[in-house]
């Protein structure tokens, strides 16, 4: 059980470090979900731009 305080206390740094880590992953969280996004509106754009095809169908 030592060895776990020992770890999530990290030498008397923890109090900043933790919190550094949660920052850091609510900003990699983010950054993912706003790439998400516009990768899927961009992809809408593009099949709304493309061509149609011999058959006046969309490809």
């Amino acid at each position: 059980m030592d060895r776990i305080e020992a770890f999530l206390t990290m030498g008397g740094y923890g109090e900043f470090i933790w919190p550094a880590y949660a920052v850091a992953f609510a900003v990699l969280a983010a950054l993912l979900a706003w790439s998400l996004r516009e990768l899927r509106r961009n992809e809408r754009t593009l099949r709304n731009l493309q061509p149609n095809g011999p058959d006046g169908r969309r490809e």
